[in-house]
C-alpha cells in the first residue's frame, strides 16, 4: 500500500472517530464530561488538518466521506464512555503495526503523535468512567464539580 493510500485510510478512520465523538457530545450534558468531549474533538480536528496537509503534499485529495456515526445506545454517559474506550483501543490496535511499518519517517512520526493523543483520549474516557471530574485540570475552588448542563447544540438562533 502506498503512503498516500495509508494516509487517506487513516484520515477516514480518524474522521469517523471525530463524527462519533461529536454525536456522543450532543448527548452528554454534564459540564465536565462534555468539556472533555470538546477537548477531544478539538484535538482530533487538528489531527485531521495535519493529515489533510500530508495528503495534499503527496498529491492526493482528502476523502470526503466517512462512515456515519453509530447511533448511541441511549443517553447514559457511562455507556458512551465505555464505547469510546473500546473504540480508541480498536483504533490503536488497528493502526500501531501499520504506522510502525511505514517507511516515510516524517509521516510515521506524525501518525505516532496522533496515536499517542488517541491513547491520552482513551485515558480521559477511562477516568470519566471512574467518576473523575477533573479530567482537564483541577478547580481552584473547594473541588466542587461544575453545576448545570450544556446545551446539545452550539448555537441557538
Amino acid at each position: 500500500m502506498s503512503t498516500l493510500a495509508l494516509l487517506s485510510e487513516f484520515y477516514t478512520d480518524k474522521l469517523a472517530s471525530v463524527l462519533q465523538h461529536q454525536a456522543n457530545a450532543r448527548l452528554v450534558s454534564q459540564y465536565d464530561a462534555n468539556n472533555t468531549y470538546q477537548y477531544v474533538i478539538n484535538r482530533e480536528e487538528v489531527q485531521l488538518s495535519w493529515l489533510a496537509k500530508a495528503i495534499a503534499d503527496g498529491g492526493g485529495t482528502v476523502p470526503d466521506t466517512a462512515p456515519a456515526p453509530q447511533t448511541p445506545k441511549g443517553k447514559d454517559a457511562r455507556v458512551l464512555f465505555e464505547e469510546d474506550v473500546r473504540a480508541a483501543q480498536a483504533f490503536l490496535d488497528r493502526w500501531r503495526p501499520r504506522v510502525e511499518a511505514l517507511d516515510h519517517a516524517r509521516h510515521r512520526a506524525m501518525l505516532r503523535v496522533i496515536l499517542g493523543e488517541t491513547r491520552e483520549q482513551q485515558r480521559f474516557f477511562e477516568q470519566a468512567l471512574a467518576g473523575r471530574t477533573d479530567l482537564l485540570g483541577r478547580r481552584t475552588s473547594a473541588g466542587d464539580p461544575a453545576r448545570g448542563e450544556v446545551l446539545p447544540a452550539r448555537w441557538i438562533e
